[in-house]
């Protein structure tokens, strides 16, 4: 198996579960109401498997999906590493939202390496 598929797979199922946990989960209810971002855990919900979707469907079938479900999942991440920065939360609860950005980000570089740099 690729690389980009290898990580686009974990990142694909991990946003699965995330999203569905926004949700579902009373601890990620809770977390959005600690944040005060409450209003919007259902659109995160929602474009976390938005994201998911587009990753695992682009990987296959076409990279521009590829590229865009990742890019707005890194950014997506880059947005709730900086509520966690503004909130004064730990490294330790920092470093999934830190991760996840990077990992996307990558995808999404050598998504635009492998398919439109000429």
């Amino acid at each position: 198996m690729k690389l980009l598929t290898a990580l686009t797979w974990l990142s694909g199922l991990s946003f699965i579960y995330f999203g569905i946990g926004c949700f579902i989960s009373e601890f990620i209810i809770s977390e959005f109401n600690r944040y005060g971002l409450a209003k919007f855990r259902t659109l995160t919900g929602l474009l976390q498997l938005l994201g998911a979707v587009g990753l695992l469907i682009g990987v296959y079938f076409n990279p521009k999906i590829l590229l865009f479900a990742s890019l707005g999942l890194g950014v997506l991440m880059i947005c709730g590493f900086m509520v966690r920065i503004k909130i004064s939360d730990s490294f330790i609860k920092c470093l999934p939202s830190v991760s996840f950005a990077v990992l996307n980000l990558f995808i999404a570089l050598k998504t635009y390496l492998i398919y439109f740099k000429n």
